[in-house]
């Protein structure tokens, strides 16, 4: 009997909504990671906006409809449904939440599969996280000993869960991927795109593409802006993001009323890579990150790029880039005016230099390439184990009147 090299995965996750775990997933799914008969995704919550998306690319995509925050016992018997009717070799857990949730998920499948964790962020104030995501984070530390891989996309990331007490046997880092042919710089498109945004040649946008969520810090990006503004008239800011308002209680009074109409808030947008062409610096404000995914797309998009030292920050950009303390407002204004500031030429040669880095380093074909290669290693010896354990061809045909003693097929 030959050995099928096809390895079934089963990705349990969180949600589908809007975010950069979401986002890679769905991106090393339309990239072929899995064969689409291959493959299924399980949401503890709703299908939000990838959902309908995953399920156009031919991929089964299913539901719980957990609510955020309430545990819901009694969602387990659908999941050990849809565990042993898929028959996972390997089952990808995203999240804390969802890594937990991969874990019971393979002790309700008969043929125990292999199970992958995915931890999405670094850890630096482990209180500042909500009640349950914090018992989370402790029952994923318990329990880490026992899944057969451990994904980090961040190198800090992994070095703060090792520090934190996660077990680091398994551990293996690999970074967020990104379609270099699909983000990429496009003059005549940029063009278009200011100027249906109204900005001018003369005016110097900075852009930032971040939600509304306290670890990505607004509040810090406002106020390097205004700074900006009053340095540099010719200064405009596109912010990109759901959530961002001036009325929000957490962003309210931070920009004067005269200096608004340079700001163009933008809310959710399905375009961000477009918005994008229009930017000529950007920026990244956040106090917490593992693998920022939009400071990575900027760079494929060949722009100058300042961004706080968090997560893996500072090696993403190399030396095409600058940055600067997080939570340090003057100096995020500080290095945003010696871009701008920068000729033009000078700019350019920057930008190449950050596609460059995305191009060799972050590809997404090489990253997934690299899950490919984890999914062989952990799944297929599940693979031989159910192979051994079914009858042969012959001894089946013997035994056709025998109930077989071995685990079922999977369909």
């Amino acid at each position: 009997m030959c050995l099928p090299m096809a390895v079934r995965v089963l990705h349990v996750i969180t949600g589908l909504g809007t975010g950069g775990a979401e986002r890679n997933l769905y991106n090393l799914l339309a990239a072929g990671v899995s064969a689409p008969d291959e493959v299924a995704v399980i949401a503890l919550m709703d299908e939000g906006s990838y959902g309908p998306r995953i399920r156009a690319l031919g991929i089964e995509v299913h539901a719980l409809g957990m609510r955020q925050g309430i545990p819901a016992p009694w969602t387990l018997p659908r999941l050990g449904a849809l565990v042993r009717r898929f028959a996972p070799d390997v089952i990808q857990g995203w999240m804390y939440h969802g890594n937990l949730m991969a874990s019971l998920a393979a002790w309700l499948c008969r043929q125990r599969p292999a199970v992958s964790w995915n931890v999405r962020q670094c850890l630096y104030q482990i209180e500042r996280h909500k009640p349950l995501t914090r018992w989370a984070i402790s029952a994923n530390r318990r329990l880490s000993g026992g899944p057969r891989a451990i994904v980090f996309n961040s190198r800090l990331s992994r070095r703060q869960h090792r520090d934190f007490g996660f077990a680091d046997g398994a551990a293996v880092v690999i970074p967020n991927g990104f379609d270099t042919a699909a983000v990429a710089p496009d003059s005549a498109s940029r063009q278009q795109v200011r100027e249906r945004l109204g900005f001018t040649d003369e005016q110097r946008v900075v852009g930032h593409v971040a939600r509304c969520h306290p670890i990505k810090d607004h509040p810090n990006l406002l106020r390097a802006c205004v700074t900006v503004a009053e340095r540099m008239p010719q200064a405009r800011f596109l912010v990109v993001g759901r959530g961002v308002d001036f009325d929000a209680p957490e962003l309210a009074g931070i920009v004067p009323d005269e200096y608004r109409p340079r700001f163009l808030l933008t809310g959710e947008r399905d375009d961000v890579g477009e918005l994008m062409l229009a930017m000529d610096v950007f920026c990244q404000s956040s106090w917490l990150e593992a693998f920022p995914n939009a400071l990575a797309e900027a760079m494929a998009c060949e722009l100058i790029c300042v961004a706080t030292d968090v997560g893996d920050s500072d090696y993403i950009l190399g030396t095409s880039g600058r940055i600067v303390p997080p939570r340090d407002s003057q100096a995020l204004a500080l290095a945003l005016l010696e871009a701008l500031n920068e000729p033009v030429d000078r700019r350019r040669e920057r930008g190449r230099e950050a596609r460059e880095r995305i191009v060799s380093e972050f590809a997404l074909d090489q990253v997934v390439g690299q899950y490919r290669q984890l999914y062989r290693r952990i799944g297929l010896p599940e693979q031989i184990g159910r192979l051994r354990s079914e009858p042969s061809s012959e001894s089946a045909s013997e035994a056709s009147s025998e109930p077989a003693s071995g685990p079922s097929t999977r369909p």
